[in-house]
């Protein structure tokens, strides 16, 4: 068939047999894909069982619940943002800190403090080397922002999240700090390190087929929000890391990359109430100002809840 006789074709089972109320951007979205796909099996001589095959994947990878893991290791997260970076460009948005994908291992409700959070259950002190990231939240224009949620949250030592990893305790290195009039947040924490699809997995199997590692660099994760500014959904991986540019969810971007510097003086290891040497990450945030008719930076999605 060619595509006019596949859009024909499409239209006939989607649209001309409807006989209830439509959904017509629901509608628009199915027939757009159907045409496509129609036509890629057309171009590719998709057969029957490559058909199946690739349906039976889509029903595993969702009981797996790895279709999130799969939209970044095929680089579809990091092409909304992408996108989402030309839509700012054409409403006149400059500025701030860049953003980068989520990915989907955020939970909400994490304990909420203000200006300070220990972010670890101390079950890995001795084992992992401390952390304390630190930062200030401002505007574009560089005036303090007080009042901004910064939720972060990041692996373990052994590269797993709380909530998903059940052997953590709940909302183990996952925390929400709100800046006050200083505009900064501390959090103190341990060292993350980075991780790998689960090797027998769904995602990692089709990253097996295209010859591609699904290794991340050590990185952490922020939402930042206050009133009045748009969210930034956001990341930074870490120097040094030997995936820090070959992340394959394709999430290090310039001005997103953090240096962890060893705080070995003793004072200074007094001031912060520590026992011993220390890693110390800055990473100051920009929230650019909301702007009617700009495009949203809220993503709805399903997100885990505990």
């Amino acid at each position: 068939m060619n595509r006019q006789e596949i859009d024909a074709l499409v239209k006939q089972m989607n649209v001309d047999t409807a006989t209830g109320p439509v959904d017509e951007r629901v509608q628009q979205v199915v027939v757009r894909l159907l045409g496509d796909l129609f036509q890629a099996i057309e171009d590719l001589d998709i057969s029957q069982s490559e058909l199946w095959k690739g349906l039976e994947y889509f029903t595993d990878a969702g009981q797996a619940n790895e279709l999130g893991l799969l939209a970044a290791g095929l680089g579809l997260e990091h092409y909304l943002d992408l996108r989402a970076d030309e839509a700012d460009a054409k409403a006149g948005i400059t500025g701030g800190t860049p953003r980068t994908i989520e990915g989907p291992l955020y939970v909400a409700g994490a304990p909420e403090t203000v200006s300070f959070a220990r972010m670890d259950d101390g079950s890995e002190e001795g084992k992992i080397p401390t952390l304390i990231i630190e930062g200030t939240v401002t505007d574009t224009d560089g005036n303090r922002v007080e009042g901004a949620k910064v939720e972060i949250w990041h692996a373990n030592s052994l590269g797993n999240y709380s909530f998903f990893d059940k052997s953590q305790s709940d909302f183990n290195l996952r925390r929400s700090i709100i800046t006050a009039a200083d505009g900064q947040y501390t959090a103190l924490t341990t060292m993350p390190v980075g991780y790998g699809c689960p090797p027998e997995g769904t995602t990692q199997f089709v990253l097996d087929k295209l010859g591609r590692h699904g290794n991340r660099p050590s990185h952490v994760h922020y939402f930042v929000s206050a009133p009045g500014y748009r969210k930034l959904t956001t990341q930074f991986n870490i120097e040094g890391d030997q995936y820090l540019w070959d992340d394959f969810a394709f999430a290090t971007r310039e001005g997103l990359v953090a240096t962890a510097a060893d705080v070995t003086d003793e004072a200074e290891i007094a001031k912060r109430g520590l026992k011993g040497p220390f890693k110390h990450i800055q990473f100051d945030i920009e929230l650019v100002k909301e702007k009617q008719d700009a495009p949203s930076t809220e993503v709805d999605r399903r997100r885990a809840s505990a």
